[in-house]
């Protein structure tokens, strides 16, 4: 593992292509991810981005943008005419291509950093991203944003298996990020899991239901369609696809995507949401008859 220290010269990164309905800015405490070589990164869009890796095998590297609080500080005022101006609301994701409650975050403090800059000069929308239960370190700086801004906590939850044949373990365990979501749902934190990449589900009813105990909504999105390509062929490249299907053949259809979709909305109606849609905060009906909106 590379980690190195690197300054920034804009934190705050105008969205275009997918994420560009989401919200108007991403940022990105970190460069690469050190999850990288767990169960959550064997499916990561993020690997194929070659612009980012520079060539580099995906969970080898860290880079630590020191001057991100500043950076942010700097174009806050800038980038907030802009986005309101442009996209109607001044939006953050935090964060797209990297994870933000990394180990090395306790050494750094970049996130840290950066939520108590947007403490002091708020976005008016946030959306955090996280895969691991360390988001809680940070409980009470999140539930003060929370009253500063629309803040969202998505927290990934692809599966119930606590462990994949053919897959690295993972880096946190689905019963600590369950039980992390139900902690920042009870601090009045809006809190929903992302279901992404959905990998095979051993108990759907049980998994779905725990869901709707633990967050106030729940987003599903499948590789296919979901890593940047029309039929998942950057996924297919990977070895996701081959311990999915030893589980499940059907997991690697859309179709069982859909039949998860109508477990979900009897759970939680009203509040699933699919793929780039869910991530935005667009939910499908509350009614589970159809899918007539799922294309």
């Amino acid at each position: 593992m590379q980690v190195s220290a690197v300054e920034i010269k804009n934190i705050l990164t105008r969205t275009s292509g997918y994420l560009k309905t989401v919200t108007s800015h991403s940022l990105q405490p970190y460069r690469g991810c050190t999850l990288g070589r767990s169960l959550c990164g064997a499916g990561c869009y993020v690997q194929h981005n070659r612009w980012l890796t520079r060539g580099r095998p995906w969970g080898t590297f860290l880079e630590a943008r020191i001057n991100a609080a500043e950076s942010y500080q700097g174009s806050y005022r800038r980038e907030k005419a802009w986005a309101r101006s442009c996209r109607g609301r001044f939006s953050v994701f935090l964060s797209s291509s990297t994870e933000p409650f990394l180990p090395q975050e306790r050494r750094w403090g970049i996130t840290r950093g950066l939520l108590e800059a947007m403490a002091e000069s708020p976005p008016d929308e946030l959306v955090l991203q996280t895969h691991s239960h360390r988001a809680l370190d940070y409980l009470g700086l999140i539930q003060n944003l929370a009253g500063c801004c629309r803040l969202r906590l998505h927290v990934s939850i692809e599966t119930d298996r606590e462990r994949i044949e053919g897959l690295p373990p993972h880096a946190s365990s689905v019963q600590a990020r369950f039980e992390a979501a139900r902690q920042f749902k009870l601090a009045g934190v809006r809190t929903v899991i992302t279901v992404s990449p959905l990998l095979p589900i051993a108990e759907p009813e049980a998994f779905f239901g725990r869901i709707a105990d633990c967050a106030h909504a729940a987003v599903i999105d499948h590789f296919v369609e979901g890593d940047g390509t029309p039929d998942g062929r950057r996924t297919k490249g990977t070895p996701l696809p081959a311990a999915m299907e030893a589980i499940d053949p059907t997991s690697l259809e859309l179709s069982y995507r859909n039949s998860m979709l109508l477990i979900a909305r009897r759970h939680l109606p009203g509040r699933v949401g699919l793929s780039i849609d869910g991530f935005a905060g667009r939910y499908l009906p509350a009614s589970t008859k159809s899918l007539n909106q799922v294309h």
